[in-house]
């Protein structure tokens, strides 16, 4: 399964930033914690932060179920967190394709 990477992007900006509503929106669209810069960020640490926080989306999701078959969550609630927990994970997983594909790419190459 091959997923657009501007999808990718996209689905990062609503789980990274959670919903521009919820968390107020830059002049250009972007969510203000989406569009925050952290210099000297490796790429490692911004993968593992993005890994992390949809691991995070997973277990939150998760909670919400068992709070659904308790009676003390409503379906709409469930429905945003799993949502949010797939969008984490399709952007974790186009990330990981991308990685690897310019891997290969490097390979390729001749010296």
């Amino acid at each position: 399964m091959t997923i657009p990477i501007n999808s990718a992007v996209n689905a990062y900006r609503n789980a990274a930033g959670g919903f521009a509503q919820s968390v107020g929106e830059t002049r250009d669209g972007l969510s203000a914690q989406a569009a925050a810069v952290q210099p000297g960020q490796s790429f490692t640490d911004m993968v593992k932060d993005n890994l992390n926080q949809a691991i995070d989306a997973g277990k939150e999701s998760e909670k919400m179920s068992l709070l659904a078959l308790q009676g003390k969550a409503d379906l709409r609630e469930v429905v945003n967190a799993v949502a949010n927990a797939e969008t984490a994970l399709q952007t974790v997983v186009a990330v990981r394709d991308k990685v690897l594909s310019a891997y290969q790419d490097i390979l390729k190459m001749s010296i």
